[in-house]
């Protein structure tokens, strides 16, 4: 079946010009956020700490029976810091596992995990021509922690019903539990800030990694059309006209392009 043209087609979209370089805001989640009762049988992320003792958590973003608690330190610094940093990695390796639902939901068979995705979206930032205004090392690293708090939460899609406000709120408190598990300090400091600054796109570099997750997507999208014999226009229809940036927009209209000669081909 061939898709509609008109329908994907990349409107102009409102956005923060490339050229105009804004300052970084730091957006501190609060330390008291809200959490909600335990949903029926949770599936708990357990991480083994120092002297063999486990933490549990639930996908929906606190630890198992309590709301955040401050991380035990050793009194060897240097042992509590090496603990700490492992703890925070063998959290993440939920990342590199849990697979993106929304391919699940269309019968994709083995289809990319939430590491794989933010990889990938490294990977545009890294190549992409420089842009005025635009602090790439931002962008790469922005890439890289924009969905970590799905190692706890999972793959929240618009198809499991959960409202824009309760997914964002369950993520922030992945977020900080997950900085607390790290220790605290700079770097968790630093993860909270990119998050929130991708979470509320409020920055040049924000737009162009919102613009790389979409860009991410349809990439996958055509690659699993042209994988198992597919056609995913729901990808394509949710991200036409939503690119902010003139990357975003050339990218994604490459993409398209190829897609459409594509389905032309199978036409014939």
């Amino acid at each position: 079946m061939a898709a509609n043209s008109s329908s994907l087609s990349l409107s102009s979209h409102s956005s923060l010009p490339l050229h105009r370089s804004l300052p970084y805001r730091s957006h501190q989640p609060s330390p008291n956020l809200p959490f909600t009762n335990d949903p029926p049988s949770p599936r708990l992320v357990s991480v083994r700490g120092q002297g063999g003792s486990e933490r549990a958590f639930s996908v929906d973003g606190f630890e198992s029976g309590s709301g955040p608690k401050s991380v035990a330190h050793s009194d060897c610094t240097e042992a509590s810091s090496s603990s700490s940093a492992i703890d925070f990695l063998t959290l993440c390796h939920r990342l590199k596992t849990t697979k993106r639902k929304g391919w699940i939901n269309h019968g994709i068979k083995g289809p990319e995990s939430i590491a794989d995705h933010m990889y990938l979206m490294s990977l545009m930032a890294l190549i992409v021509s420089d842009l005025p205004g635009v602090n790439r090392e931002r962008c790469i690293k922005m890439a890289i922690v924009h969905d970590i708090a799905e190692a706890i939460v999972g793959d929240i899609t618009p198809s499991d019903g959960v409202p824009k406000e309760e997914k964002s709120r369950r993520e922030q408190a992945a977020l900080n539990e997950m900085c607390e598990v790290l220790g605290g300090g700079l770097r968790a400091e630093e993860i909270k800030e990119l998050w929130a600054e991708y979470e509320n796109n409020s920055s040049v570099e924000a737009n162009l990694v919102k613009d790389f997750d979409k860009v991410e997507m349809i990439l996958q999208a055509l690659e699993y059309e042209m994988e198992h014999g597919k056609v995913l226009d729901e990808f394509f229809l949710s991200t036409a006209g939503k690119f902010q940036t003139e990357i975003g927009k050339s990218w994604a209209a490459e993409i398209v392009s190829r897609r459409n000669s594509r389905l032309a081909n199978m036409l014939n």
